[in-house]
């Protein structure tokens, strides 16, 4: 089950299908409690969501999945049984109004809809994201509705918009945020190796498995899950990962036993996962277990007048990691120009980079305000009242332009990196991860030894 975007007056909101345990008998009678994640668990055991004291419950009694179709009810295998209107079950979907009898404990479902209105958020801010245009505004409204809840994302967008960051964000602002935050890179782990690390194995379970280890949703019990470029995930592998999905039990590769996991999962992929299914390229019943509450991210190009309050974060982070105590270099109109008129195509993750760069030469040019290391390729052309990027002589060739600029890097990067270890090439070599004599060489080459 997934939201569903409506329109009206209000502007633009989210219907969110939810559903409430009532009990109606027995001592507890009166007590409700919400449905809030992908799996519910009822029985006696304090660990279960909805808990009922009564002598005739089993410690763990029965379970609520929710998938596309609507909310399964299991019995897992109680003493006294689960019944849905009189009539004892082993598994079957919940209508709405329908009592469930658990022991002597009679609950009834009460399914609803709750329509959240995507209103842009107060804040510029969510967690490491930055964002001040609306488009990113209404997307920090609706996180700040659904960190705390249990539910599912899946976030979609271009490579470098920050899914990463988004994901660390919603954790951090989730209930989970005293637990683990786990991350797989579905796409950077082999395919004969992606079910171990999701899964663990145990000793001798194939060949170079020497001893058990816990998978990611071992390790992220408690916590969050983070599941990037699902995309990219094999084929054979998703019914696997739907099953542990609906079950939330896990069985190591090479094991037999069920272990159970409390995690929340936040998917990402850089593909158009509805076009995947129609290609049949990704299952459509996992797609919509993940897509409980799908956020899109915009790409840099489409929210240009964040550029400024972006590039002020991100400086900073950068002064705090390479200078600490430093202030933060300034901007120019210039500049600003410059970063505005260029299209992004690496989108935060590149603006990030160039600043990066930009940043290390001014610091070795002893400025205060960023000078970029070069012109930006591409982009949009600039005002006529400001320029975007440093004059050129048009008497010389790319190469020559190109190998003026590199020297001059090399040159200011080489001087600014000795400064800071006060001559020591040995020290200022280790911070670079550059080799000793090569650096020597680069500093007897510009003068500067």
């Amino acid at each position: 089950m997934s939201v569903t975007a409506v329109a009206g007056e209000a502007g633009r909101a989210i219907t969110v299908p939810r559903c409430a345990l009532v009990v109606i008998s027995g001592d507890q009678k009166g007590a409700e409690q919400t449905i809030d994640g992908d799996l519910f668990r009822v029985g006696k055991s304090g660990d279960n969501d909805l808990v009922l004291s009564d002598s005739t419950v089993s410690r763990e009694h029965c379970e609520i999945v929710r998938d596309q179709k609507g909310y399964l009810l299991r019995d897992l295998g109680s003493t006294n049984g689960t019944l849905i209107d009189g009539s004892e079950v082993r598994e079957a979907y919940l209508q709405a109004g329908a009592v469930i009898t658990v022991g002597r404990v009679e609950v009834k479902v009460r399914p609803y809809d709750e329509r959240i209105e995507l209103l842009p958020s107060e804040r510029t801010r969510f967690g490491g994201l930055v964002g001040q245009e609306p488009g990113m505004r209404e997307i920090f409204g609706l996180l700040e509705r659904i960190a705390a809840t249990h539910a599912t994302l899946l976030i979609g967008g271009e490579t470098g918009t920050g899914k990463d960051v988004l994901a660390r964000a919603v954790h951090a602002e989730s209930t989970r945020s005293d637990g683990p935050f786990i991350v797989v890179d579905c796409g950077a782990v082999v395919g004969s190796l992606i079910e171990s690390e999701l899964f663990g194995h145990e000793k001798g379970a194939f060949t170079g498995a020497v001893e058990r280890r816990q998978g990611a949703f071992e390790l992220a019990h408690r916590g969050t899950l983070f599941l990037d470029e699902i995309g990219e995930l094999p084929l054979s592998l998703q019914p696997k990962l739907l099953r542990v999905l609906e079950t939330r039990r896990i069985r190591r590769v090479g094991g037999s036993e069920e272990i159970p996991v409390d995690i929340r999962v936040i998917a990402a992929s850089n593909r158009n996962l509805r076009l995947e299914v129609e290609r049949d390229k990704f299952r459509e019943d996992l797609f919509f277990r993940l897509s409980v509450v799908p956020v899109a991210l915009p790409p840099l190009r489409e929210r240009r007048g964040d550029i400024p309050l972006l590039a002020e974060h991100l400086l900073s982070a950068i002064a705090a990691e390479h200078d600490p105590g430093a202030p933060p270099l300034t901007l120019s109109a210039s500049t600003l120009d410059a970063l505005g008129a260029h299209d992004w195509p690496g989108n935060v993750r590149e603006l990030r980079n160039v600043l990066e760069r930009a940043a290390l030469l001014s610091r070795a040019a002893g400025s205060q305000e960023l000078m970029l290391a070069g012109p930006l390729p591409g982009g949009r052309k600039p005002s006529s009242s400001r320029q975007a990027g440093p004059d050129f002589d048009a008497t010389k060739s790319y190469r020559d332009t190109r190998a003026e600029w590199e020297a001059d890097f090399e040159q200011r990067y080489v001087r600014w990196l000795l400064a800071r270890h006060e001559g020591n090439v040995s020290a200022a070599a280790r911070e670079a991860e550059m080799d000793r004599k090569y650096l020597h060489k680069l500093a007897k080459k510009h003068g500067l030894k």
